[in-house]
């Protein structure tokens, strides 16, 4: 799963070095930063995914966040602090994996791979292991693949566990280059980054404490 942010980038190159052949999905879901699809599509030319698909989706239908809805995008807080944030958008990551494993299951792939972060993160629960857990178990009962041909997919967040600052150093030592990734949440009309959403705040913080230059072209 690919969005052309820093941690999906960071999971594409963790996979391809560990020597997956990675078929890449990235949904064009009416998010307000679609900015990011542009960015998936120079990460997964650099890092060597094998395909890339993009299948539009609009969530705008539904609302309920400021990522796909008339929300204002929340500035200058401190994420993961006072609950969930607008930013939250109802089930994604439930909706994205499902779309996912149906790519999988045509391409007779078992090993899902997706940037989820419980550490550095918003407090979105659909980023937590427990989350991945069920989505396993509910993919091995509810394809073909798994319930009468015996595979067994695996939901892989290696990011999972890391703070930013160590998701960022591992990038850097398999020769990502972040520059090419869009993180913002609120970019300007030129598609450069605001600088203090809590997409661009966690960001900021990670290259901080990693020490690493921090490539992101800021309005």
């Amino acid at each position: 799963m690919l969005s052309g942010g820093l941690d999906s980038a960071t999971v594409l190159a963790i996979a391809r070095a560990d020597g997956f052949e990675c078929h890449c999905l990235t949904v064009d879901y009416g998010q307000r930063h679609r900015v990011e699809l542009a960015a998936a599509a120079r990460v997964a030319a650099a890092v060597g995914a094998a395909s890339h698909r993009v299948l539009s989706l609009d969530l705008r239908a539904i609302g309920g966040s400021a990522l796909t809805d008339e929300i204002d995008v929340p500035h200058g807080g401190d994420p993961g602090v006072g609950g969930v944030p607008v930013t939250y958008v109802p089930a994604r990551n439930t909706v994205l994996l499902a779309l996912l494993l149906g790519h999988a299951e045509v391409t007779g792939a078992v090993d899902l791979f997706i940037g989820a972060n419980a550490v550095d993160y918003s407090g979105y629960p659909d980023c937590r292991p427990a989350f991945l857990d069920a989505f396993a178990q509910l993919a091995n009962l509810g394809t073909v693949a798994g319930a009468e041909h015996g595979a067994r997919f695996q939901v892989h967040a290696p990011l999972i566990e890391l703070t930013k600052a160590e998701i960022i150093l591992r990038g850097v030592e398999l020769g990502l280059d972040y520059g090419l990734t869009h993180s913002c949440y609120d970019p300007d009309a030129a598609g450069r980054a605001c600088g203090d959403c809590d997409s661009c705040t966690l960001r900021k913080r990670g290259f901080e404490e990693a020490g690493v230059p921090d490539p992101t072209r800021y309005g």
